[in-house]
């Protein structure tokens, strides 16, 4: 029989674990130290498997029961529900620090530890200064190349080409190294090879 809200409300600590059971594999472990937690069992490839839905009252029942159901959803597809909870959980600990600040100095710090010179580090470090005012607070995955391209026309206004040079090479090394680290999928400032053709002939650039 399904459960009611005033069940699960009123589920109390035994003196061992015991389950309170909903419809479709959906249950409530009640545990000795008055911890309800909500579980998912199911079966993939004739394997039984069990999904963590979080603690009751913070996960209600009607949150639970959805849950049930997305997981199931996931499960006629092929796909693992667990497997695909653990894959979020990577990717949003990868998510974190995905601004274009954070990425290229995380960068400029991997290039620190390659033993590179003082000279080449802080030509690197002079490059993310000048994009930061424009793109520094973006996420990285979400900047288009007209927005670079606005900081290397404004050097290039300024005469200063090989600052525009620099600067393009320098944000492409950093998406390069944010799509080898899953957080972002192109190199949005590749293409400005050759958007500004004065600045630099469709040769790319590099430190």
């Amino acid at each position: 029989m399904a459960l009611t809200d005033v069940t699960v409300r009123n589920a109390k600590a035994r003196d061992a674990d015991y389950k309170l059971a909903d419809a479709g594999g959906l249950y409530l472990l009640v545990t000795p130290s008055g911890g309800n937690l909500w579980r998912l069992k199911y079966r993939m490839h004739g394997v039984e498997r069990k999904l963590s839905f979080g603690r009751y009252p913070e996960v209600t029942l009607g949150a639970a029961r959805k849950a049930r159901d997305a997981a199931r959803e996931v499960a006629t597809t092929g796909d693992d529900p667990a497997a695909l909870k653990r894959r979020e959980r990577i990717a949003a600990r990868i998510a974190v620090g995905t601004t274009f600040s954070d990425v290229a100095l995380e960068y400029i710090e991997k290039v620190e530890r390659e033993v590179k010179s003082p000279a080449t580090i802080a030509k690197l470090r002079w490059a993310r200064g000048w994009l930061l005012p424009a793109v520094g607070h973006r996420p990285v995955d979400q900047i288009e190349p007209h927005e670079l391209l606005t900081v290397l026309r404004k050097q290039e206004r300024k005469g200063q080409l090989e600052t525009a040079r620099r600067t393009r090479a320098f944000a492409s090394r950093v998406f390069r190294y944010a799509v080898a680290t899953a957080r972002a999928k192109a190199d949005p400032a590749s293409p400005l090879v050759c958007a500004i053709a004065v600045i630099l002939p469709c040769l790319g650039g590099h430190f």
